[in-house]
This record gives C-alpha cells, sequence and structure tokens, in this order.
C-alpha cells in the first residue's frame, strides 16, 4: 500500500528525471581549474582496486570501503574509476524496472515530460563543486541508459530521485527513524546517535553498499554511508565529530526542483563543524521538499534537527533533557501550525514510531553503541506487542539501506552490514583510517573488529525465514491480482502463516478474493486485517472501504 505506492514512485522517478531533457550541456561546471589527468585503476584481486589517489576494497562483511582524495573534479575521477562496475549494476538495479514497473511507453513518454519540467532549474542550487564531482563520475557512467539522457544531466538529475519521489507520491513514506542522546542518559556522558535509513529501491539497489572515506581540498575530511554514483550525504560524520542524518517529512507538491537534500546535508557535513555552523548553510540554501536533518556535534555535545521546508525553515532544540527523538514529523514552533504536518501526525505512523523510540529509550538507563543497536533492530510495536514483520510502525522495518551508530567525541562510527540492520555493525575508527587510508594499497578493510557488534541472532531463525518467503509470496500474489491470475488457496495460506500477525497479509488476501468475487472470503480477510497493528489512517479507512462495498454487495 503506502510502502508499494513509494517504491513505485522512486523509481519511476529515477528513471524519468533525467530523461527528456532538451536544453544543451550549457549547464554543465566549467572544471578547467582542476587536475584533468583521468587515474590509471590497478586491481589487486576482483574486490581491491586503487589509484593513485584512492581505493576501494570489500571488508569479510561484503560493504566496500571507498577512500578518495583530491579536488571535487579528481575526486569524481578517482570515485568514477573504482565503482565503474558497481555503479552499472546500481542503474540497472535502480533503473531498469522502469519497463516492469510502467510498460507503457506513452505514460513513460508523459512522465519524462512533467519531470523535465521539475528539475528545468536545479543546476542553479547545486553548488560548482558538486557538479564538477558528479561530472568526474559521469565519465565513468554505463552505456545502457545513454538513451535516458546525457552521462551528467543522468546522474546531476538522480540526485534528486528521493525528493521528487517521495513528494510527487504525497509522501508515502517508509520512515526513517532516529534518535540521539548525551549527559546522564548515556554511560560516559558523550553524544550517541542512532539511526535506520528505510530507503528502500529493491533488494538488488541495496547490494552494493559503500562506506565512503573523503578528504576533499576544502573542507573536512569526512565518511558517508552511500551507493555507487551518489555524492550527497544520508548519513555521515566528519573529521570535527559533526553528524548528518536525514528524515523526510510531508510536503506540497514541488513546483521546481531546487537543493536535493542530500546535496545540502554534504555540504554540511563538508563544511560545518558545530551546530550553528550547520544551520547558517542549512539557511543558505533552497531546497524543495520537507526534510528533518538530525545534527549532531562533538563539540557541543547534543543534537537538534533542522527543519527545512520550501516555504519554512525551523529548528528543534530539546530543553530540560539530553534526549532528541526524530521520526517523520516536524516539531519546531515554527511548525506548530503547518497544516500537512499536523496531518501527517494524525494519519501516518511517524508519531507512533516516535513514541516506540520514547517507550525503547526510558528503558534503556544509560544509553550504549550496543543498546544503540538493539534499539535499531527492535521489530516490536508499542508495549512489545507484536505487530507483524515488516510493519511500518516498527523501528526495524526489515528494509532498511542501513542502520547507523555514531559516536561523535571518539570519532566511531558502527554501519550494519547486509542484510537490513541485522548484519553486524562493523566499526571504523575516523583517525585511524585517515592516517592509514592514504598508504593502504593492499586491500585491508581498515575496521576495528574489535569495537564491532555481531550480527542479530534473529538472521538465523525459522522466523526470519520464514519472512523473506513471505516478502516473496506477497510479491508474487500482489502481482497476480494486477495480471487477473490465479492463486492457489494453499499459496494463500502459506502467505498468512509466514507472517501471521502483519495486516497486510490479510488485505491481499482480501484483495485477492475480493476480485475473484470471492465476497465471503474477502470480507473475513478485511475484518482480520482489522484486528491487526495498521500502519496508517488512509490504509485503515480503504479496507473500511472494501468492507462496506462487500456488504453491500452481499445484501443486493
Amino acid at each position: 500500500m503506502a510502502f508499494q505506492k513509494y517504491i513505485l514512485g522512486l523509481l519511476l522517478v529515477a528513471v524519468v528525471t533525467s530523461c527528456g531533457i532538451s536544453k544543451s550541456l550549457e549547464d554543465t561546471p566549467d572544471v578547467s581549474a582542476y587536475i584533468q589527468t583521468k587515474p590509471e585503476r590497478i586491481a589487486t584481486s576482483d574486490s581491491t582496486y586503487y589509484t593513485k589517489q584512492a581505493y576501494l576494497a570489500a571488508n569479510k562483511y561484503g560493504q566496500w570501503e571507498l577512500f578518495a582524495e583530491g579536488d571535487p573534479y579528481q575526486i569524481g575521477l578517482q570515485s568514477g574509476a573504482l565503482t565503474q562496475e558497481l555503479f552499472e549494476e546500481q542503474e540497472r538495479a535502480f533503473l531498469g524496472k522502469v519497463g516492469e514497473i510502467v510498460p507503457s511507453k506513452f505514460k513513460q513518454y508523459l512522465l519524462r515530460k512533467i519531470l523535465a519540467w521539475y528539475n528545468r532549474k536545479m543546476y542553479l542550487h547545486v553548488p560548482e563543486e558538486y557538479k564538477a564531482e558528479i561530472l568526474g563520475l559521469s565519465k565513468y557512467a554505463g552505456d545502457d541508459y545513454d538513451y535516458v539522457a546525457d552521462d551528467y544531466l543522468r546522474m546531476l538529475y538522480l540526485h534528486s530521485a528521493h525528493d521528487i519521489g517521495h513528494a510527487l507520491q504525497d509522501l508515502a513514506l517508509v520512515g526513517c527513524s532516529s534518535f540521539a542522546a548525551w549527559g546522564e542518559k548515556t554511560e560516559d556522558g558523550s553524544l550517541i546517535i542512532g539511526r535506520n535509513f528505510d530507503f528502500y529501491a529493491g533488494d538488488a539497489f541495496a547490494k552494493n553498499k559503500i562506506i565512503a572515506f573523503i578528504k576533499p581540498t576544502n573542507g573536512y575530511k569526512f565518511m558517508s554511508v552511500t551507493w555507487p554514483g551518489m555524492i550527497g550525504v544520508v548519513s555521515g560524520m566528519n573529521e570535527k565529530g559533526l553528524t548528518i542524518t536525514i528524515n523526510a517529512g510531508k510536503s506540497d507538491v514541488p513546483w521546481s526542483a531546487k537543493t536535493p537534500i542530500s546535496i545540502l546535508t554534504r555540504e554540511i557535513l563538508q563544511y560545518a563543524s558545530t551546530i550553528d555552523e550547520a544551520i547558517e548553510i542549512a539557511k543558505r540554501r533552497q531546497v524543495f521538499v520537507s526534510e528533518s536533518i538530525l545534527v549532531g556535534s562533538a563539540i557541543d555535545n547534543k543534537a537538534i534537527t533542522i527543519e527545512a521546508s520550501p516555504e519554512n525553515f525551523g529548528v528543534y532544540q530539546v530543553e530540560n533533557t539530553n534526549q532528541l527523538i526524530c521520526s517523520n514529523h516536524f516539531q519546531s514552533d515554527a511548525y506548530a501550525n503547518d497544516e500537512n504536518n499536523i496531518k501527517h501526525i494524525a494519519e501516518s505512523h511517524s508519531q507512533y514510531r516516535y513514541e516506540r523510540m520514547e517507550e525503547l529509550l526510558d528503558e534503556t538507563q544509560k544509553l550504549t553503541p550496543l543498546a544503540a543497536v538493539d534499539i535499531l533492530r527492535n521489530t516490536k510495536g508499542l508495549e512489545d506487542k507484536s505487530i507483524g514483520f515488516g510493519n511500518e510502525k516498527a523501528l526495524n522495518q526489515l528494509l532498511a539501506h542501513h542502520g547507523i551508530v555514531f559516536k561523535p567525541q571518539e570519532l566511531v562510527v558502527w554501519v550494519s552490514a547486509n542484510p537490513y540492520q541485522l548484519g553486524a555493525f562493523v566499526a571504523y575508527d575516523l583517525n585511524t583510517f585517515f592516517q592509514e587510508a592514504p598508504k593502504n594499497k593492499s586491500g585491508i578493510s581498515l575496521h576495528n573488529e574489535t569495537l564491532t557488534i555481531e550480527a542479530d541472532p534473529f538472521l538465523y531463525t525459522d522466523t526470519y525465514k520464514n519472512y523473506e518467503r513471505n516478502r516473496v509470496l506477497s510479491r508474487e500474489i500482489s502481482k497476480a491480482i494486477s495480471n487477473k491470475e490465479h492463486v492457489k488457496p494453499e499459496t494463500l495460506k502459506e502467505l498468512q502463516k509466514t507472517n501471521p500477525d502483519y495486516w497486510e497479509v490479510y488485505y491481499i488476501i482480501g484483495k485477492y478474493n475480493y476480485k475473484k468475487k470471492y465476497y465471503r472470503a474477502a470480507l473475513n480477510a478485511f475484518e482480520q486485517a482489522k484486528t491487526k497493528e495498521i500502519t496508517t489512517v488512509p490504509d485503515r479507512e480503504e479496507i473500511d472501504l472494501y468492507i462496506k462495498k462487500i456488504k453491500r454487495r452481499l445484501n443486493e
């Protein structure tokens, strides 16, 4: 429902934002002031590559570690040369589904025109240095999607896919969750931040996770969790112990693309050392969707949220407590009367997840990195209620691109390995990494094995296997419904058995039976769905509408 809509919008946007661009390359950045030499890539194995100023290697947990240094264009060239095959694979995962989801060439054409119009002024709102870096990356883009747009323009506009995707889908979000604690709320008084990045564009998209360590000519050294072809920041920390994470908010449909959120947060991470500096940078940029930016600071030993939208700007700071919680609604006074925000709190799963984080943090006497990971992995609802695996009201929705924990004063970060946030949380010490990386040509991982947190035991249970089977069945049955195909009764029973507490299981069964005109069976399924923890008010209203229509038909 909301989940499928989000994926649909995201994939469509990923394809069509770059399509139909009729302008010339007059907006291509001037890189004449930068070093022009294209790097020579040397492979020492099928998982280790290096150039003079950069390297890419896979650690034993399946994560890619990327180090690059230099001017913006060189960082782009180095990263592109090292990740070329990964980026081609990422483009196939991200763009290749358009024909599957929207097979109509005419509809693709219409969407291309609409979204090309949206993006017509975006290049004016992206700093020149980041356009130069994207240009460098684009020199290594694959040929499969040249028909979509020029390599540079395609990569530039893909940086707005997250923004436009949730805006055009009326923010039918899969919701990210984040929290911070310091002072008497943590074991040693220092700041700890945890977050789940629940951005899902298919399993293949999350496969090649990159932990990037960047040493730019200007600004601070920083790390971020990203994917091939992406220079923006969704989760990261710099050498000053300033951290950034983003949580989408409720937006109106934008009339024109401006600064993508991930580009704004990249700028903050690269150039801010304190909360005040982060706020000043955020104020200078015009965004085109609503977003909460959680900023943590080692220097300030606290965290705040910057709440940015096209028409408003707010900063939320907690008072009389050393704990900050952020889901997908705004909390500052600037948005106290915002109709979109008020409606979102009332109808979405954001407030529920907020209260769940509050509940779990209250149960934790002193937050530690391990305790933060336990919270991020929690699949239960309020009061530990079983609400079904994959429920968007849970903090762990079993679809996250990554989970991450920061300890800024020590410059240590933990990043989850696949799948979701269930794999090991691999630890990195930024001081050690940036000291060792420039001379690391062996492909030896620079993660800290002593501090790494082991994989969730849940990963090895039958319950987890059942969940993965349930995901496959859900997709198969949903496709059968769309194609008006027959589904065996045994398959519907297995769907229910593999995830019995999840409301959407019964919704899918009800919808299938309704389409087949098995009204009694459909009514029973929809009424069972209502006994479960339904994700949003619109979802509940849709089920109520089905029940009403079925009862009317049965009484005819």
